[in-house]
């Protein structure tokens, strides 16, 4: 059986599609990232059903009864959430199935995403294709998805947080050769397990294992690891023989980042613009403040005055440093309770920066973003954010896209996370949440939903933990910067 979700693998990785179908067991199970995507998109697709009065929902069902209730409920002529079809070896379900006049309907899928993917057609259009292949005319498709300029007053308005586009057109593209295409899959299906191919990190939309094994057995110092190439420029080279970067020829145009890669995988060592280090160092002002901050950005707006996706800080770290390799002095800002923290937040950040000294992030686009929302949803702190705050912010990040800084351990990225580990024996393998996406996912968790109280202090000290050790990796690539 080809059902639209392997239909969709399909199209992306058609050595996953033959996992899925004949060695699921295989597949990694979801991380507590996809976990939380399953959650949100199930929360989105029951909201967007109370747009429509008098639906019949089949969402609960097992298979065989949805197939049957689906039967039953097209008779009616009722919107049918999660309508199940089965033909040919062939299942979809729509979010949505609507009909119109006498013997029409119209697909709505629904999205937690406020813009339309490629895949998203697809989907759609594999959709179209079974239904229409049991006898049901489908007028008119249509993408729900979430509408980004909402912004929430009291109840969450269902017909207000949505927005429907329509891409009947685009459906009927994206369905040339959909026959061609099932019967590929098909095929794939019931031979042997196929080979990664390297065109897939082309397609790939989501997490794959796959690419990740693919990835992982490539030698050191590969053309993957080019620093901000374009994909089809790497699978290019790879499939050109350019296994490592070493192989690329001299006459393939590199920038000038790209070219000090190159220069070290035949050389070797690490490349430090002493220059443009030690301008940077001096261009800071003490007392230096090593600030890092925290964010949730739910889909569906929580407060009042909030967009979806509106990124709310609830925690920082701030390390001071009164001079060059002094001593620190640590602050840390948790918000408590399920009121909004921006308030709160802003005001710690206000009592604890004071009005002179460099404030040192990683990344600034970020916390400038941050505060700069925050700002304008409090505009108390407006002033002191753009006439004290603003001027003072230094972004350590500039060091390493700026090549001032490469060590090629660093793969090729200028993450913090890859970084640190190349300047400082501090790491993040010891701690119990060790990315950005885990602390908010984790602060959301223990903070909205029920959980007893000693789980969360447990995860609010791994919280602070994390979010320490950013503020803190900060201090020690400055004080590994100074002694190159």
């Amino acid at each position: 059986m080809l059902t639209k979700s392997n239909y969709l693998l399909g199209l992306q990785c058609p050595k996953l599609l033959w996992i899925k179908v004949n060695d699921k067991e295989r597949i990694p199970k979801p991380d507590k990232e996809a976990e939380a995507k399953f959650r949100i998109g199930t929360l989105i697709g029951v909201l967007a059903t109370k747009v429509f009065s008098e639906g019949i929902d089949l969402s609960g069902l097992e298979f065989e009864e949805n197939i049957d209730k689906t039967k039953e409920s097209l008779e009616l002529r009722r919107p049918i959430f999660e309508a199940g079809i089965l033909t040919d070896n062939l299942f979809s379900r729509a979010d949505i199935l609507l009909p119109v006049g006498e013997d029409e309907w119209d697909i709505i899928e629904v999205k937690s995403s406020t813009k339309i993917k490629d895949v998203n057609i697809h989907d759609v259009s594999f959709q179209k294709y079974v239904y229409e292949k049991v006898g049901l005319k489908i007028r008119k498709c249509f993408l729900m998805h979430i509408n980004n300029e909402y912004i929430k007053k009291g109840e969450i308005e269902p017909k207000e947080l949505f927005v429907q586009t329509e891409i009947t057109e685009k459906v009927l593209e994206f369905s040339e050769d959909i026959e061609e295409r099932i019967e590929s899959m098909f095929k794939i299906i019931k031979d042997s397990e196929p080979e990664f191919c390297v065109d897939d990190i082309l397609t790939i939309e989501y997490d794959n294992f796959c690419l990740d094994e693919f990835m992982n057995n490539l030698p050191e110092a590969n053309v993957f690891e080019m620093y901000r190439m374009f994909k089809s420029k790497r699978v290019e080279l790879y499939k050109e023989g350019c296994i490592k970067i070493r192989d690329i020829p001299e006459d393939v145009r590199l920038n000038s980042k790209q070219e000090i890669q190159r220069r070290l995988a035949f050389d070797g060592g690490k490349h430090i613009d002493k220059l443009g280090i030690k301008n940077f160092l001096n261009n800071l002002k003490y007392p230096v403040y090593y600030l890092d901050f925290e964010t949730i950005n739910p889909a569906i707006p929580k407060f009042d005055g909030m967009k979806p996706y509106q990124r709310i800080p609830f925690q920082f770290s701030l390390h001071i440093q009164e001079e060059p390799n002094g001593k620190l002095k640590h602050i840390s800002f948790l918000a408590e309770g399920i009121s909004d923290s921006r308030p709160k937040f802003m005001q710690a950040l206000k009592d604890n920066l004071a009005e002179k000294g460099s404030v040192l992030v990683y990344n600034q686009s970020f916390e400038k973003g941050v505060m700069n929302e925050c700002s304008d949803a409090l505009p108390e702190f407006k002033e002191w954010y753009e006439k004290n705050i603003l001027p003072r912010i230094k972004d350590l990040w500039d060091v390493f896209k700026g090549f001032y800084y490469y060590d090629p351990k660093q793969k090729g990225s200028a993450s913090i996370k890859v970084v640190l580990p190349v300047l400082s024996d501090l790491k993040y393998d010891d701690l119990e949440i060790k990315n950005g996406i885990t602390a908010s996912l984790e602060y959301e968790r223990i903070t909205y939903d029920e959980t007893d109280e000693t789980e969360i202090l447990k995860v609010r000290e791994a919280l602070e933990k994390y979010c320490e050790l950013d503020t803190l990796a900060e201090v020690e690539i400055v004080k590994g910067l100074s002694l190159v």
